[in-house]
């Protein structure tokens, strides 16, 4: 399955007062592992810069003045995504402001032509209800690294939010028993040869039950998604 984490930054908020995107950064994944492909690419804006936004993402109108229009990027940004899952944090801002460029510049599709979408965002509000979600707070909840995040920036942003979505969906973002290079492996079981007679370990009852209450507790406070209950399994609430 190929993955995208995008990102964008803008001139401003609204892309219906004539804001512009002036950067995207793109991240691809495939089967829940980074592939080292990325696009990255500083747009030249038709609207100035807010001051409030500047203060976020530290771009410049005199920095973007040398930068292509968007127009000229179409092609490319659209063929690095076309037919990729697309993991974006707040998605609705990201893509109505891509949709908002293509229509201004005469593109005819728009994202969900071709390419379904998938909000970070509100994943992580239904993880972890009534707390911060944004991106340096799943940061330390997770405990991924963002130090060198002082500004937002696209790209930087969209290599953060991979991890960060990688941890929020599965935790361990690869265990491979693979020995080839490719990873490659047919998944069969493999006989461990000389290893003797290996014990069998019982739980006593009592550690049993603690145990199960306390998947009850997890499964309730996850939404029904404790991943330690087997597939189809209920515990009595």
């Amino acid at each position: 399955m190929r993955q995208i984490v995008l990102d964008t930054e803008t001139t401003g908020l609204e892309p219906s007062e004539g804001h512009n995107i002036i950067e995207i950064g793109c991240v691809e994944m495939f089967n829940r592992r980074l592939t080292g492909r990325t696009y990255h690419q500083y747009i030249k804006p038709d609207h100035a810069i807010d001051a409030e936004a500047m203060q976020v993402h530290g771009i410049t109108n005199e920095f973007l003045e040398d930068k292509p229009k968007f127009d000229t990027i179409i092609t490319e940004f659209v063929e690095f995504i076309r037919g990729a899952e697309l993991i974006i944090h707040n998605a609705a801002f990201d893509i109505g402001f891509i949709d908002t460029e293509f229509e201004r510049n005469n593109f005819a599709e728009r994202v969900e032509h071709f390419c379904p979408v998938t909000d970070s965002l509100l994943l992580a509000r239904k993880k972890h209800p009534g707390q911060k979600n944004n991106l340096d707070a799943l940061c330390k909840r997770y405990g991924i690294n963002n130090s060198h995040r002082e500004l937002h920036g696209a790209l930087l942003d969209s290599e953060i939010l991979a991890d960060v979505y990688l941890a929020l969906t599965g935790g361990q973002t690869n265990l491979s028993l693979a020995t080839g290079v490719d990873g490659a492996d047919d998944g069969a079981i493999k006989r461990i040869l000389g290893a003797g007679d290996l014990p069998i370990v019982t739980v006593p009852e009592d550690e049993q039950k603690l145990h199960d209450d306390f998947l009850k507790l997890l499964d309730k406070k996850s939404g029904g998604e404790c991943v330690w209950l087997s597939k189809g399994e209920t515990i009595d609430m």
